[in-house]
């Protein structure tokens, strides 16, 4: 026991030696929580729904009103059902609403219109909580108020359900939860990958003593980071084409409208996350600092990224936090690639903050490497 008592005294007061690694040991843990406290919520909220009202009745207005008081959508108006589609495919919009120019003609007839309702079957929390929250738009707030008075005759009060709610669910009707998951656990693998074996890369040198070698040697800055990147980069890219393509062959996932914006996405997204490993590398000064702070990044881009939960749901407080995050526009480019076929136009603005975050990472780890032994 004595001897058990010796080596933990020298693990605590090698720990007290590394005062940024106590650090992130106090500090992480709380952050993540605020943060998450903050941020996650199994029913998102103010999750925005592109609408069509044809008719522009008093009934129509009474499902807008219930819909806008419950506080779950927020509505905005487009011209046509072909454009809320459009608009789901786009991600502007997470969900859609159509009601018919003959809606009130068919409530008065007690023929139950149908009220047409569109989801976006990529974000699996937002397919649920469909289920859980289509009756705010069909509850007694606004069917209890469908009747007629009609002075030379009885009142005509109309049937129990006046009229009928269809949800359309667009790009994965069939709710696959593997087509919900698995484009994102794709990008998380990679992701995990990518940081934890670059970012202990040169902090294992320093740990070998063999950095000052290196050092000495005729190499450049530019030629070392390059030595340290290439080969990751290679795994993380071989990995992510692997993990992609025992999806496709195990769990029936979508093949890409587009193979070349497919490529593009895998070469721009591991460049950034092996550039954000080599800056990780860079900053820490032993191995366990580097593996806490990719585990840092790791879980907030999991939970914050709108691979579970939409991006738009969040309190607008912690949004920004979302966009830092590169996993946010890996989410939206793959989800859009493999399962709602958009084309370059549309993921454009997506492709362009990923190519940002790659160049600004190689930048910084460029300027932080230094030839000397930090």
């Amino acid at each position: 026991m004595k001897h058990v008592l010796a080596l933990m005294k020298k693990e605590f007061l090698q720990l007290r030696r590394d005062p940024r690694l106590i650090g992130f040991i106090i500090m992480a843990p709380v952050v993540l929580l605020i943060l998450f406290g903050l941020a996650l919520k199994l029913e998102p909220e103010n999750v925005r729904m592109a609408y069509v009202d044809r008719d522009h009745s008093m009934f129509s207005d009474l499902i807008k009103t219930n819909i806008w008081n419950e506080g779950y959508f927020k509505l905005y108006e487009v011209e046509s059902e072909e454009a809320i589609i459009e608009e789901i495919r786009d991600s502007r919009a997470r969900a859609g609403l159509f009601i018919d120019g003959n809606f009130s003609e068919e409530l008065v007839e007690n023929r139950q219109p149908t009220v047409r309702m569109y989801v976006d079957g990529t974000m699996p929390s937002l397919a649920t909580a469909m289920d859980n929250n289509k009756g705010v738009i069909t509850d007694d707030k606004v069917s209890g108020q469908m009747y007629f008075l009609d002075p030379d005759s009885e009142n005509i009060t109309i049937a129990p359900e006046p009229f009928l709610l269809d949800v359309k669910v667009l790009f994965n009707p069939d709710k696959l939860e593997t087509w919900f998951f698995l484009p994102g656990v794709i990008g998380i693998l990679i992701m995990q990958v990518a940081l934890i074996l670059t970012g202990t890369a040169i902090v294992r040198e320093k740990e070998n003593n063999t950095l000052e070698q290196i050092i000495v040697s005729p190499i450049t800055k530019v030629e070392f980071i390059l030595g340290k990147i290439l080969p990751y980069a290679l795994i993380a890219f071989t990995d992510f084409y692997f993990i992609l393509i025992i999806s496709w062959l195990l769990f029936d996932l979508p093949f890409p409208t587009s193979h070349l914006l497919l490529f593009a996405l895998a070469l721009i997204y591991v460049s950034g996350l092996i550039a954000l490993g080599l800056v990780i590398s860079t900053v820490s000064q032993t191995q366990q600092q580097a593996i806490f702070l990719s585990i840092f990044i790791l879980i907030p881009s999991i939970l914050l990224s709108g691979f579970i939960f939409p991006v738009e749901a969040m309190p607008t407080y912690i949004q920004p936090v979302s966009y830092i995050l590169p996993f946010t526009y890996f989410v939206e480019i793959i989800r859009g690639i493999l399962i709602k076929g958009n084309d370059f136009l549309v993921l454009m603005p997506d492709f362009a903050a990923l190519t940002a975050f790659a160049v600004v990472f190689i930048a910084i780890t460029i300027i932080r490497f230094r030839k000397t032994v930090g």
